[in-house]
């Protein structure tokens, strides 16, 4: 990277702010520390769908990326789950933020393999009033390096003073979305699980559903419920039985297709 070069499209930011160039002038920016292919921004507050502030993907694959994410995807993806606000504002590795059988989970292999991507990484930013705002950096063929991630991370103030300032009030956006201050992810699994299983789940049962859906293995399941890793399998061939599914496959998208029913 040329310092004249990143002046240059530092500027540009600054004089984009308020302005619709703003978020394809921050990602130009970016651009120049590192390149990359996509990027993609969303802003998540509460229990409301996210807002696609800005994207830069062809239609085919904005179709997987934007539109059927916020069908319900978003709700198993770490980048959403971590940046709950109040958040601390970074730059973070999907790969860190992931549970640990993530790559394994049906969200992975159901839903974000049709990416087609090497790896995302994402600026998280507090903008402030409980929204949250997550700038997607994304690679087709390979990880990002130490290197181009530590490089990233040295310009997290710059990007988040200016996306805090050019989005200062996106909670007007949300405005006329119905809100709740439950978490999100429980409450639909708990209505959505009522509906096709017919209130047959336990609490404890849907606990699990939700550690299994969002990629947590039986033993880090137990560790988080405080029951043991047995227990946890046990649960899970209960819940199969009574639902009437055969794999995690089953359930993974028994919960996506409930979610056009609430």
């Amino acid at each position: 990277m040329q310092i004249s070069d990143w002046v240059t499209a530092s500027a540009e930011v600054v004089s984009a702010l308020g302005s619709p160039r703003f978020a394809e002038a921050l990602t130009d920016a970016m651009r120049v520390v590192v390149p990359f292919e996509f990027t993609v921004i969303f802003a998540y507050y509460r229990d409301s769908r996210p807002l696609d502030i800005y994207d830069n993907f062809p239609t085919e694959k904005r179709q997987v990326m934007v539109d059927d994410y916020q069908e319900g995807p978003y709700l198993l993806d770490p980048f959403y789950l971590h940046s709950a606000a109040p958040t601390t504002t970074r730059l973070v590795r999907l790969r860190d933020l992931a549970p640990d059988r993530f790559y394994q989970a049906e969200y992975f292999r159901n839903y974000y393999v049709q990416t087609g991507l090497a790896e995302e990484i994402g600026f998280i930013i507090d903008v402030g009033d409980n929204v949250s705002v997550v700038i997607s950096a994304m690679r087709e063929h390979k990880a990002f390096s130490a290197r181009e991630f530590r490089d990233l991370q040295a310009i997290v103030p710059f990007v988040a003073v200016c996306a805090q300032r050019h989005w200062d009030g996106l909670l007007s956006k949300f405005s006329d979305r119905p809100q709740s201050e439950g978490p999100r992810l429980s409450k639909l699994i708990d209505e959505s699980f009522q509906r096709f299983g017919r209130n047959l789940l336990t609490p404890r049962e849907a606990e699990i559903v939700e550690y299994t859906l969002k990629g947590y293995s039986a033993e880090s399941t137990g560790n988080a419920l405080g029951i043991a890793t047995g227990t946890v399998r046990i649960h899970r061939r209960n819940i199969y039985g009574k639902l009437g599914v055969s794999s995690q496959g089953e359930l993974f998208s028994n919960f996506i297709a409930s979610l056009d029913e609430i």
